[in-house]
């Protein structure tokens, strides 16, 4: 590789890419096959939505470029950043008996680049992916350009703006679609790695670099933090950290559907649509291999996970007299998750007398009003919103519910202690 205006050159990827590889992955195959998993669906012969960086001159509803900035903390005057480029490059396979019609698969291609970005330098590194025909397959060449560039900013920390633009330059038809996605870069994202230095979200950005944040022109990325060092620009929307759950065991590439949900639909499949499955693509013949042999202690795991809400402050210590500690002048709370409420403290096990407001919009509030319960937990919102979780007294189906932790639910001003 090489670039105009110097240092640019190939480097040994960081560890944080490693880190950060299998949510790429799942950015890479989002919608790669999808259930039934055949060829034959009609939703896999409309495929490649996400990243797709087409040829130029493509119909105006496509793009060839991506382009990400985001901001770097880093006192070195032209700061270390390593740059991986991922893509598909598509592959034709040619019908074949008993097939009917050709499939596209996915080859996974990675362009890493390294550069010291000297502010105010464009760095620039053009690459090729050849094409090959071979076994009844065949792929185009593609070829494209890494722009890199960092501005430094003003204020009171030594704070830079980096771009990474990537560019389709592929020539080939751009009509019709299919002929068109042979020459793209398919699923399209970019990993960042800063040798010296810390990026900061975009998302949620230190207040004194907000308005940087805002300046931030992303075109067709959506960067988010890996950790302090790493960064992924992703073709989709992404909470900061990202990470895929444990419990999933395989990639169903579907990352917006259920896991034990598409694992028991695909259990249901026909040996003949099974085969045809197998048959579409390699991919989709280890999912079909993964929903036969998947065991009972797999698909418990996959029914559900309580992600633990945010930990509750440390109890205080002393007793409560109703009149606060001298200290600080507010109630002590007890310990075991207990709350205020009207009459006293409400944890696991009390029992309270349900007394929802005016504020509340549910219609049912009123069958509710005056009933008893027992409070199974002491919850906490993502937005540090408190909430019993109770059972009712008189409910016949109370046992029931609470083996499946089924409740209702109430802020600690909406019961009385009985």
């Amino acid at each position: 590789m090489t670039g105009d205006g110097g240092g640019a050159s190939p480097v040994r990827p960081p560890t944080g890419f490693e880190r950060a590889r299998a949510v790429a992955d799942a950015v890479l195959f989002e919608g790669y096959v999808l259930y039934p998993y055949r060829a034959s669906a009609p939703k896999n012969r409309l495929r490649w939505q996400f990243g797709v960086l087409a040829p130029p001159g493509a119909d105006p509803s496509e793009t060839s470029h991506a382009q990400t900035e985001c901001l770097l903390v880093s006192r070195s005057a032209a700061p270390d950043v390593v740059v991986r480029v991922r893509f598909l490059q598509i592959q034709r396979r040619y019908a074949r008996a008993p097939e009917k019609q050709p499939w596209d698969e996915g080859v996974v291609r990675e362009i890493d680049a390294g550069a010291s970005l000297v502010p105010g330098v464009t760095m620039t590194v053009p690459f090729e992916v050849p094409g090959a025909e071979e076994e009844g397959r065949r792929r185009w060449g593609l070829s494209g350009v890494l722009r890199m560039r960092a501005d430094r900013l003003p204020g009171p920390y030594d704070l830079l703006k980096v771009r990474v633009r990537v560019e389709n330059r592929t020539v080939g038809p751009v009509t019709p679609r299919p002929e068109m996605l042979c020459r793209s870069l398919v699923g399209t994202h970019t990993l960042l790695a800063a040798v010296q230095g810390r990026f900061l979200s975009l998302t949620d950005p230190p207040a004194w670099a907000a308005a940087a944040g805002a300046g931030c022109d992303n075109q067709h990325a959506w960067p988010v933090l890996i950790d302090d060092s790493t960064l992924l620009s992703a073709p989709i929307i992404l909470g900061d950290r990202p990470r895929i759950a444990p419990e999933s065991p395989v990639d169903l590439h579907d990352g917006t559907e259920i896991d034990e949900l598409l694992t028991l639909r695909t259990m249901t499949l026909t040996d003949a649509e099974k085969d045809e499955a197998r048959r579409t693509d390699e991919r989709a013949a280890a999912i079909i291999e993964h929903a036969e042999a998947v065991t009972p202690a797999v698909l418990e795991r996959l029914h559900g996970v309580l992600r633990g809400p945010r930990r509750r402050p440390e109890a205080d210590t002393g007793t409560d007299t109703g009149r606060g500690t001298p200290a600080t002048g507010r109630p002590v709370r007890p310990s075991g998750g207990a709350v205020r409420v009207s009459g006293g403290w409400a944890g696991p096990g009390s029992r309270v007398r349900l007394r929802p407001g005016e504020r509340r919009a549910d219609a049912q509030d009123m069958f509710l009003c005056d009933r008893t319960a027992r409070v199974a937990a002491v919850l906490e919102d993502v937005d540090g919103r408190t909430h019993l979780a109770v059972t009712l007294d008189d409910d016949p189906a109370a046992v029931l519910h609470e083996s499946v932790g089924r409740h209702w639910y109430f802020a600690p001003d909406e019961v009385e202690l009985l």
